[in-house]
């Protein structure tokens, strides 16, 4: 599969200390390629997670969902090519059966499995090939993050990856990340299947208090196609090997440089599934000001991020600003026709309700012409602001969803 005109190179990511990741073929579909990645923890292993609002949740999601609530992990199994959503009884019994399988080679309770599982929708995971793929995967030899990346995936065209790292209490802690998505992305809460590992000690809550933030300024501001996954998971996992004092709270010696690099690593993660969005040639940031509240500018960004006709018409460099003014009208927050200015790059276009007097195009044609794009909307109201992601629309979208089962 050709990469994305705006993947990244794979970072060089370490290993982390009590995170084990292996790969292995189940052979969900017919492709030569590792889909199962099952990651060992260590005992004492904190998690945190969040995951998407669909009404019609994977059982994997409910599973998680459950097994959050009590702050532990031992292993994570991710099975690629088959989401095992809108599956019924057959797709809980299959997760209940990987779950109890890895608990029964770690000696921990099934409870302390999470599962995770990315593909075609209305399909139930056939049980003997997840068995199967545990099995081997059992036996592998441990293997990088860069494999681990890879049998994630998906529609994916690169792999994707982030590290950060943090000082707290004279020790540095790294944070590892891996993550697969490239259609179905409009999050929620997250972005189809992301994980990040860390030696640092961190308490569940104070983990999953940190990772919710981080959530909502990075994976939920970024959009592909507006459309939100059945399986969207993001789970963090400290195994607490650095040997820092434990953070519990924001009154913790290090908790606001560990919050910065969290932050800063969903960020580039989330920023990462953009980039490869199905078909993307240009990676575009919507920023939003002047809005009533921070809220209300999000929901107009993303109305823009998410529109058709100004993800086309950026996809043919063309500087149509019409149609930021119909996604900002149509986002239903409060707007003033006469007070709204719009921008290209740093090209203001529009404002006071109309065209710039002598706007010249060139520079925004310039503009437009590249791969990074801005679009930058003031509404004049007030000191709400927001920022988000998306790419333009290409035809490429739809050849690409329009072949996804075949």
């Amino acid at each position: 599969m050709t990469p994305s005109p705006l993947a990244r190179p794979f970072p060089a990511l370490p290993q982390i200390a009590g995170a084990r990741p292996a790969v292995a073929r189940a052979r969900y579909k017919e492709w030569d390629r590792c889909d199962l990645t099952f990651v060992t923890l260590d005992e004492g292993t904190a998690v945190a997670g969040v995951l998407t609002n669909s009404k019609c949740p994977s059982p994997e999601v409910e599973w998680c969902r459950n097994a959050l609530a009590l702050g532990q992990a031992r292993a994570l199994v991710v099975n690629a090519g088959n989401s095992n959503a809108f599956t019924g009884s057959r797709g809980r019994a299959a997760v209940e059966a990987i779950a109890a399988r890895a608990a029964a080679r770690l000696g921990c309770q099934p409870s302390d499995v999470f599962v995770a599982s990315t593909g075609v929708i209305g399909v139930p995971l056939p049980i003997d090939k997840a068995e199967a793929g545990l099995d081997a995967a059992f036996t592998a030899p441990a293997c990088d993050w860069l494999a681990a990346a890879e049998a994630i995936g998906t529609t994916d065209t690169f792999p994707k990856g982030a590290v950060q790292r943090a000082v707290i209490g004279g020790r540095t802690v790294t944070l590892a990340g891996i993550i697969k998505g490239s259609g179905m992305i409009a999050p929620d809460m997250a972005t189809m299947l992301g994980f990040i590992f860390t030696d640092a000690a961190v308490e569940p809550g104070f983990l999953q208090q940190l990772l919710s933030a981080a959530n909502r300024r990075t994976f939920s501001c970024i959009t592909v196609d507006g459309d939100t996954s059945t399986s969207d998971t993001v789970l963090a996992f400290a195994t607490g090997k650095a040997g820092n004092p434990p953070l519990a709270s924001f009154g913790d010696p290090g908790a606001d440089a560990f919050a910065a690099a969290l932050d800063a690593l969903c960020l580039e993660l989330a920023q990462l599934v953009v980039r490869d969005g199905e078909g993307a040639a240009k990676f575009i940031e919507v920023q939003v000001t002047g809005a009533t509240t921070d809220g209300s500018a999000h929901r107009v960004a993303m109305s823009i991020a998410n529109s058709p006709l100004v993800k086309t018409a950026i996809a043919g460099e063309d500087a149509n600003w019409g149609r930021v003014v119909m996604a900002v009208g149509k986002a239903g927050e409060p707007a003033d026709r006469d007070k709204l200015s719009i921008r290209f790059g740093n090209t203001i276009v529009a404002e006071g309700g109309c065209a710039v007097t002598g706007y010249d195009e060139t520079p925004v044609a310039t503009h437009l012409k590249g791969q990074e794009i801005e679009i930058g909307v003031d509404l004049g109201l007030g000191a709400g602001r927001a920022t988000v992601w998306t790419c333009d629309l290409t035809h490429g979208y739809i050849s690409i969803n329009a072949d996804y089962r075949s």
